[in-house]
């Protein structure tokens, strides 16, 4: 008999063992005053150079509200790692740009999520790999529907 299982339980136990990793072996500890979120928002300010990023992309990007979203902007700004820069096509607008000071620590966060991602995925067959990329991304559009539990 197979003993119970609840996915989002071991789903829970992995959010926090992803976030006890950059903790304890990541390179988090050399860049002074950033958070987990934030690490992740200028990763993906980086990945998106070339396109203007505003902070509805980060609302739709990390499933996040409007008022978390702004908060973790907010802090990067006080912290000097981005910018809200206007846009001449629309006032009202304002990107988020990178500062010099995150330039410098997108390496870092870069060399973390790839030796976070080697970690995780290790004897993991690279057909493995699709399956549970396709069973995550399963999951989550689950969740999305508009089905009453």
């Amino acid at each position: 008999m197979c003993e119970r299982f609840f996915i989002n339980t071991e789903l829970r136990i992995l959010s926090r063992n992803i976030n006890n990793y950059f903790i304890n072996y990541g390179n988090r500890k050399k860049i002074d005053k950033m958070t987990g979120s934030g690490g992740w928002i200028i990763s993906y300010i980086a990945e998106n150079h070339g396109r203007d990023v505003f902070q509805r992309d980060l609302e739709h990007e990390f499933d996040i509200t409007r008022s978390t979203a702004s908060k973790n902007v907010d802090l990067l700004v006080e912290n000097g790692f981005i910018e809200r820069v206007g846009v001449d096509y629309d006032a009202r607008l304002k990107k988020l740009v990178l500062t010099e000071k995150a330039k410098e620590v997108i390496k870092i966060l870069r060399t973390d999520r790839a030796s976070l991602e080697t970690q995780m995925l290790r004897g993991f067959s690279d057909e493995e790999k699709i399956q549970l990329r396709g069973f995550l991304k399963r999951l989550s559009s689950n969740l999305e529907t508009e089905e009453e539990f």
